[in-house]
């Protein structure tokens, strides 16, 4: 039965992470947040063995695609019997994904381990974004790219990532070549979902671009450059097709989408993006002087542009990445959350396990709770935020984390507090980066976990970077964000929208209060980021092989 009203019509974001999917159901008359559901995907990740029990090589994390299309089923039938209404309500479906996770498949979509021929291979399987088997390859990569000054270096901070499209692709064809072989398209998985859902293949601009190397105009890597690797990767370009702007229409359901998820045959579909690149929108961001910051277990920074500025460490540059029309810059930190978990786990004596266990709240809940019993600024540590490498700004995943100043009086809320502070150190340099290199950085937004529970720590970063912080008014800004997408996919005649602007101002936005920097204490941050810029230098920068793992 439709509970919804003639008027009512929705769309629907699926936000695909790296262990379930989740689906987002809004209603795009009023903005409001209808029904989700989540589902895990059975096989997780395969870091260990293959479903048949065959043992992977070291640094392997695979998915099973079939997880993918299982899920998905169970969550659009089940968000749609939450929200109690029909199918052809929904008016657009919008589809965010992680990044560079890629298969191989052939023309018609059909995974190469599906086929019994390949179904023992491990290289036949999904390789998710977190597979750092190809880090040989990406090494092999980056010194040659060196060597012949490749401009696409500049744009992505000097380094490509373990994680990327072409050193994966290497690694097929070096380690597997009949795969590499078999496969007509080498494709992200967030493509591959849009094509089982229309029968388009359409690669998508901020994969493509972040991921892959692709500039708009000029197409992928220079082919001497890929000839020089390996002659295989002059076949590279045919396996990955055209690229087409992240959000934009990519097709509609098929007849057989719909027998098999639920949805109406003819709903359009956008093209997919990157899952964390999908919050800007939903945080109501699009134009260019606001940078978004995603807090998780690591930051991701975002901030648009009008026109291409090469910034220093900056992890990729990218028209069309995030909203079509403008360049979409991307930085981050490869460990801010996991930094507390660290504390949280390692760190914290057991008295403050059972205290927090008294009190009926999380560990970290405690060690901030004990952070404000004395005047934040008291604390003696400083720290380097590099425990699982750096992204920006210095782009070297071997450097390593550092606390200074312990004494027998150190407490573990003061290593918990001097980690928080040198995240918030982290994304001040940043945005310091940014700025004088001529991008503006006007306003700052955060949205994720963090930004959502921890107002102790978003005070500290905005006493530290002097900026005021917003938080994004959804809990759940990538569903959030894809949801946008599907609808600026329908358009304005079928029920949508007709531009970004007006998504953005129907559904996505800020909450009305913001974290405002105190002078007082943002001074006595000053004198300490001072501190923390010359362990950055002097460890980073000057004596850097001295101190790599």
């Amino acid at each position: 039965m439709d509970h919804s009203s003639n008027k009512d019509r929705y769309s629907l974001g699926l936000d695909f992470g790296t262990l379930s999917v989740r689906a987002l159901l809004v209603n795009l008359a009023n903005g409001q947040e209808c029904a989700v559901s989540v589902r895990n995907y059975p096989h997780a990740v395969m870091d260990d063995q293959l479903p048949n029990g065959k043992k992977l090589p070291q640094d392997f994390a695979l998915q099973h695609p079939e997880d993918y299309i299982d899920s998905l089923a169970f969550v659009i039938k089940d968000v749609i019997r939450k929200a109690g209404i029909k199918a052809q309500r929904i008016k657009g479906v919008g589809i965010d994904f992680t990044a560079c996770t890629l298969l191989p498949v052939t023309k018609t979509g059909i995974p190469l381990c599906v086929d019994e021929q390949y179904k023992d291979n491990p290289h036949a399987y999904v390789k998710l974004w977190k597979h750092h088997a190809a880090q040989p390859q990406a090494d092999q990569i980056n010194a040659m790219a060196r060597s012949r000054q490749e401009p696409f270096l500049k744009r992505y901070g000097g380094i490509i990532s373990s994680e990327w499209l072409l050193p994966k692709a290497l690694e097929l064809i070096e380690k597997d070549p009949e795969i590499y072989q078999a496969a007509d398209y080498l494709v992200e998985a967030g493509d591959w979902i849009v094509f089982i859902l229309t029968g388009e293949w359409k690669r998508n601009s901020c994969a493509a671009g972040y991921k892959a190397g692709y500039v708009a105009n000029t197409g992928y890597y220079n082919s001497e450059f890929l000839h020089e690797l390996n002659p295989e990767l002059d076949r590279l370009p045919s396996k990955l097709g055209p690229v087409y702007p992240t959000g934009s229409f990519a097709g509609k359901v098929t007849k057989a989408a719909s027998d098999q998820f639920g949805l109406e045959e003819g709903t359009p579909v956008a093209v997919a993006s990157i899952d964390a690149h999908v919050a800007m929108p939903a945080c109501g961001i699009t134009k260019p002087g606001t940078m978004l910051m995603i807090m998780g277990t690591s930051t991701c920074h975002l901030i648009l542009g009008e026109k291409e500025i090469l910034v220093e460490g900056i992890s990729g540059i990218v028209k069309d990445g995030i909203l079509e029309g403008y360049i979409g810059y991307e930085a981050g930190q490869a460990c801010v959350g996991d930094h507390f978990q660290w504390v949280a786990e390692r760190i914290t004596p057991p008295e403050y396990h059972q205290e927090a266990k008294e009190k009926g709240i999380s560990i970290q809940e405690l060690l901030t709770d004990k952070m404000q019993q004395k005047p934040l600024t008291e604390n003696q540590l400083i720290a380097l935020d590099w425990f699982n490498g750096v992204r920006s700004v210095l782009v070297d995943s071997s450097l390593t984390g550092l606390i200074a100043g312990f004494t027998l009086a150190t407490k573990a809320e003061d290593i918990y507090q001097s980690l928080i502070e040198a995240t918030a150190f982290g994304t001040r340099k940043i945005i310091e980066t940014f700025e004088s290199s001529g991008v503006a950085v006007q306003k700052l937004v955060a949205t994720g976990g963090i930004a959502d529970k921890n107002p102790v720590l978003m005070q500290i970063y905005a006493d530290i970077t002097g900026k005021e912080i917003f938080v994004g008014k959804s809990a759940q800004a990538v569903a959030l964000g894809s949801a946008m997408f599907g609808a600026l996919a329908a358009g304005k005649a079928n029920g949508g929208f007709d531009s970004i602007e007006a998504t953005a101002c129907r559904l996505g936005g800020i909450r009305e209060t913001a974290y405002q920097p105190d002078p007082k204490t943002k001074e006595i941050y000053d004198t300490l980021y001072q501190k923390y810029c010359l362990l950055h230098d002097f460890f980073g920068i000057e004596h850097k092989n001295e101190f790599k793992r």
